[in-house]
């Protein structure tokens, strides 16, 4: 028997916890852990595993520490941060014991110092992007970088650190397609892959130079559906990159759609299937039966499975599984006790 736990968070004022059998394809809810307002993104320290970090996506948004222990019960919240602005929708632990958190409604962002430890926060400087209308929406270390796409801006920011740990600038951006929306984003050696949530589309492109080079885009992909139903509204959402490996021998990206209209898929909406080698190509559309899909993240055994959930509807949290190396994914198993969910860590 192999068990995972995975934890899930959403807009509650909840953290949720699963128990995943990979041996007999069972997923079950198993408990929740109090936080604070609206914790829809959470993630791990990128070393240590007994921390998480969550956010409070809310009009005075924050940042909150717990502890892991076992079976995945949460302690906490240990110390709690403003995020320096509206709504958050996501952090990002980095490799420098520093947090990004950006807040989509407000335009800025903090990347916050853990002192003395990595459950304790410090003080930092406020990064606003100058932009008419900003929407930050992920943030990515890349080096000594941290890439922020900008969903108003339509603009990849480039930050440095500016002397030392919570003082950042930005030292200048990658231009995306006018209208484009780019929201999150996935970088491979020196290859950036942009999922655009206005236009629904896929991009590749090299990563130019610093501060302000530029580079054309060498491949774009719509990632929508075939045969929508009528007033179909599309927000692309997640992009997941998974590397080779024994069992699956080429690398993949994953992106889901989000139909926001007033006419649902019976089907539910669709995860899209990319083959990275020898060049970006489209392989499939997997439809997963949720609404407006937003959290999805691989695990297991050589990232075997894919647990994801949509934002709305009640159709839980379901659990897929890579199948034809990678290329395909099968639907194994699913938990409606909670009807949404929006970000997944596994422990």
């Amino acid at each position: 028997m192999v068990n995972f736990t995975i934890l899930a968070g959403g807009y509650t004022s909840f953290i949720a916890a699963y128990l995943f059998n990979s041996d007999t394809s069972t997923l079950t809810y198993s408990t929740q852990f109090q936080t604070g307002a609206n914790p829809s993104w959470i993630s791990l320290h990128p070393t240590n595993h007994s921390i998480l970090y969550a956010v409070n996506e809310n009009a005075q948004g924050a940042l909150q520490s717990f502890t892991v222990g076992a079976q995945g019960a949460l302690t906490g919240p240990i110390d709690t941060t403003s995020s320096g602005g509206d709504s958050p929708a996501f952090e990002a632990p980095l490799s420098t014991g520093q947090v990004a958190i950006m807040n989509y409604n407000s335009g800025n962002g903090f990347i916050i110092p853990t002192t003395p430890d990595p459950l304790h926060f410090g003080s930092a400087n406020l990064i606003t992007f100058p932009a008419t209308v900003s929407h930050p929406h992920m943030a990515l270390e890349h080096g000594s970088e941290v890439f922020v796409p900008d969903l108003g801006a339509d603009k990849i920011w480039r930050l440095v650190e500016n002397g030392s740990p919570g003082n950042w600038r930005i030292q200048g951006f990658i231009q995306q397609p006018q209208g484009s929306g780019p929201r999150h984003i996935a970088v491979r050696g020196n290859t950036l892959f942009t999922l655009h949530e206005l236009s629904s589309t896929l991009t590749q492109q090299t990563i130019p130079p610093a501060p302000n080079g530029t580079s054309s885009i060498t491949a774009s992909f719509s990632i929508l559906p075939p045969n929508p139903p009528p007033q179909a509204e599309w927000h692309a959402g997640e992009i997941l990159l998974t590397e080779a490996s024994s069992k699956f021998p080429q690398p993949f990206i994953y992106v889901s759609n989000r139909n926001t209209g007033p006419v649902l898929d019976p089907r539910g909406d669709a995860i899209a299937i990319f083959q990275v080698l020898p060049k970006l190509k489209f392989v499939k559309h997997v439809y997963t039966g949720l609404d407006q899909i937003r959290g999805m993240e691989f695990g297991g055994d050589q990232s075997e499975f894919l647990v994801a959930s949509g934002v709305a509807g009640n159709a839980g949290v379901i659990m897929l599984k890579r199948t034809k190396g990678g290329a395909d994914l099968e639907i194994v198993a699913k938990d409606t006790v909670l009807p949404t969910r929006t970000s997944f860590v596994w422990l």
